[in-house]
């Protein structure tokens, strides 16, 4: 694979903003993503700059994001893992009653889709969750719209597996994202 699969500098906060901008353009975003592209665009520099920070080594925190960067320096696609607690407010869906991590904000550009990419960017994501000292994290989970098919095949294919958990879309109470998970082996 040419890319390098590495986690966001703080100092990168412009590149966060114009991907995730890219991935609320997308023709899958309103099935994948919880915000529009009206929203994010909205955000102003100080919310990227944040959100840079707490995805980076630098922030120091629960958040990690990962980017695939192709040799010309062009970011391709991106996963974001939290680590959630069980004494901690959830994120989404239901609180944790283990220590684990969840994958959001999921993408990869169109044009690079089908090279590993994905696989790759989840494979950094979930090796550094797994990597994280006491208390260590027993599982990681995401959640996937029912309509997402494509994704959720992604999903499968990488080793994760539907819990039977739903929680409605915020945006739609009629539609349900479903939990999809892998357990710690080892």
């Amino acid at each position: 694979m040419e890319h390098v699969i590495r986690a966001v500098r703080a100092v990168e906060w412009p590149l966060v903003k114009e991907l995730r901008l890219a991935a609320l353009q997308d023709p899958a975003a309103p099935l994948a993503f919880l915000e529009t592209y009206a929203q994010g665009a909205a955000c102003s520099d100080e919310f990227w700059q944040d959100r840079a920070l707490g995805g980076s080594e630098d922030g120091g925190g629960d958040v990690r994001q990962f980017v695939a960067v192709a040799p010309d320096g062009r970011w391709d696609g991106s996963v974001t893992v939290l680590i959630e607690r069980p004494d901690a407010e959830a994120r989404f869906g239901e609180g944790a009653d283990v220590h684990q991590a969840h994958v959001v904000g999921v993408f990869v550009r169109p044009e690079a889709r089908g090279k590993g990419l994905a696989e790759a960017l989840f494979q950094a994501g979930t090796d550094w969750a797994w990597s994280l000292g006491e208390p260590r994290i027993e599982r990681v989970r995401l959640y996937v719209h029912e309509d997402n098919a494509r994704a959720a095949a992604l999903y499968r294919r990488i080793g994760f597996v539907a819990t039977g958990q739903t929680v409605p879309v915020p945006s739609d109470p009629s539609a349900r994202e479903l939990e999809y998970a892998v357990e710690r082996t080892a």
